[in-house]
């Protein structure tokens, strides 16, 4: 379908958390950890995780389903679903099984990896499809289950992390542009300071032929290497971002970052002056949700009227890659 005009807005949200909860005092009976630690540490109160009989799919098309529903859409209408995630059900994506889940038999739909970037490289993605009349109206998902990555016995990771999917609906528009600026960033020479690699060991298929054979191992982070490049890179990206938007700092209605680390979020916003009671925050309840936890936070926060119509909102994401981006936009319509 061809976009009437070259504008974008961001028409709806949704979100979609497993039921099932592990608070700190759980975990404090897994791994030496107490509720104190990871509280004074991380922000985080509880992570919620998926069932072992559910789907990272399943999951991104229960929240794709609200977001479809805010834009007063059908799954029809749909011309493209980016989903971003790192712990798709399917190594050759997941995207497709969303789209057949939806009912959404016009779009086109393809996986990003960019882990906890992926939802903001997602959006920008999605929008330089709408920009150049291709697609009006594009699905960009957050999806993760980070519960099937991780090592349980590792208290340095284990206690950060849950699962969950948000999603929103941009849409091309006649007048106007309600996404404002953004910029990305790459550095793989950090790769190793947060990672889910690949490990295998040789196997001979005959004398001269050698493959390797194994699987993916759980993830390894260096907290300390993410900390500092976290608190550095974010709000250079911002400001960047907002250069291109044209915009002040105090023309900022509402911060929503990557809910990593509740020091980190404080330490971004001192550095850039914005107020606290500007940050939205839901890191206590979900942890670090990676791709997901952005998405979540913005329609948690809209549904419950704090966000508004014409609201300009800033997004940062920023993880493994090690990957970061900003994204600028007005709410609604």
């Amino acid at each position: 379908m061809k976009a009437q005009g070259a504008g974008i807005a961001i028409a709806g949200s949704g979100s979609a958390t497993p039921a099932q909860i592990l608070d700190n005092h759980d975990l404090s009976q897994m791994v030496e950890t107490s509720d104190e630690w990871i509280r004074s540490r991380t922000g985080i109160g509880r992570r919620h995780l998926a069932a072992a009989s559910s789907s990272l799919s399943e999951l991104a098309a229960k929240a794709s389903q609200g977001a479809i529903a805010m834009a007063g859409l059908s799954a029809c209408d749909l011309d493209l679903i980016v989903l971003a995630t790192s712990t798709p059900d399917d190594l050759y994506g997941s995207a497709c099984q969303v789209q057949s889940l939806l009912g959404a038999t016009k779009a086109v739909a393809f996986d990003l990896t960019a882990a906890c970037s992926g939802f903001v490289f997602g959006l920008i993605t999605a929008s330089q499809f709408i920009r150049t009349g291709v697609y009006h109206n594009v699905l960009v998902i957050g999806a993760d289950v980070n519960s099937r990555w991780l090592d349980w016995s590792d208290r340095s990771t284990c206690v950060l992390f849950g699962d969950g999917a948000g999603a929103v609906i941009c849409q091309g528009i006649e007048n106007g542009d309600r996404l404002l600026g953004f910029e990305m960033h790459s550095d793989g020479t950090q790769n190793g300071s947060l990672n889910l690699a690949y490990r295998g060991e040789p196997k001979i298929l005959k004398e001269d032929i050698a493959i390797a054979s194994g699987t993916y191992q759980p993830i390894s982070m260096n907290g300390r290497e993410v900390y500092r490049f976290a608190v550095e890179k974010v709000p250079e990206v911002i400001e960047k971002a907002l250069y291109r938007a044209n915009l002040a700092v105090e023309e900022i209605d509402w911060l929503i970052l990557h809910q990593a680390n509740q020091r980190i979020m404080d330490a971004v916003a001192s550095r850039l002056k914005i107020p606290s009671e500007k940050v939205i925050s839901n890191l206590a309840e979900y942890g670090n949700t990676s791709a997901a936890s952005i998405p979540i936070a913005l329609d948690e926060a809209v549904r419950q009227g704090k966000i508004q119509p014409g609201d300009t909102i800033v997004t940062s994401g920023f993880g493994a890659g090690l990957t970061w981006g900003a994204a600028i936009f007005q709410w609604g319509k």
